[in-house]
């Protein structure tokens, strides 16, 4: 049976087949209920790799910051780096999830082969992901509309790898 094991920030990143889970990340000041763990259960329901697969997470468990910005940053950069897959899932609230790092993130990752890209056409904002559509199509990053679809592409770049 296929495992999955979840990876928060900060946490050692351990070796072997992974997706981090890129996009915006609710804030205390406006809280939302995160999209991750709708992430986590499409990942797990579509895994079929003979080796468990590490989902990475951005998100703090049990809501423990980290003790600096830089300590956090360097964390995300350095699983991001590390992943087999990047999933880019970006449900754009310019009031409660503008994602202004992950337009950057993306920027970074969008030619390494190893990203993918979420855009909800109906989440508030949807005109706000119309530029990163584009730059994804020019460099054949497979663009989905849904979370489920999103996590298949990711699992198909994680599969292309080998690393499965």
């Amino acid at each position: 049976m296929s495992t999955i094991s979840l990876v928060m920030a900060r946490e050692p990143i351990p070796a072997g087949p992974s997706v981090f889970l890129a996009g915006p990340t609710p804030d205390k000041s406006v809280p939302v209920p995160s999209w991750r763990p709708e992430a986590v259960r499409a990942l797990a329901a579509q895994w079929t790799g003979e080796k468990p697969l590490t989902v990475l997470s951005p998100e703090s468990r049990k809501g423990q910051r980290a003790d600096r910005y830089e300590t956090q940053v360097n964390w995300e950069t350095d699983a991001r780096a590390a992943a087999t897959a990047i999933l880019f899932w970006i449900p754009r609230d310019l009031r409660t999830l503008p994602g202004m790092t992950t337009n950057v993130e993306f920027g970074l990752d969008v030619a390494t082969g190893r990203a993918v890209l979420g855009c909800p056409p109906d989440c508030p904002n949807p005109e706000r992901n119309r530029y990163l559509i584009y730059v994804a199509r020019r460099h054949g990053v497979p663009v989905c509309t849904t979370l489920t679809d999103t996590a298949a592409a990711a699992l198909a770049v994680v599969a292309a790898a080998g690393a499965r």
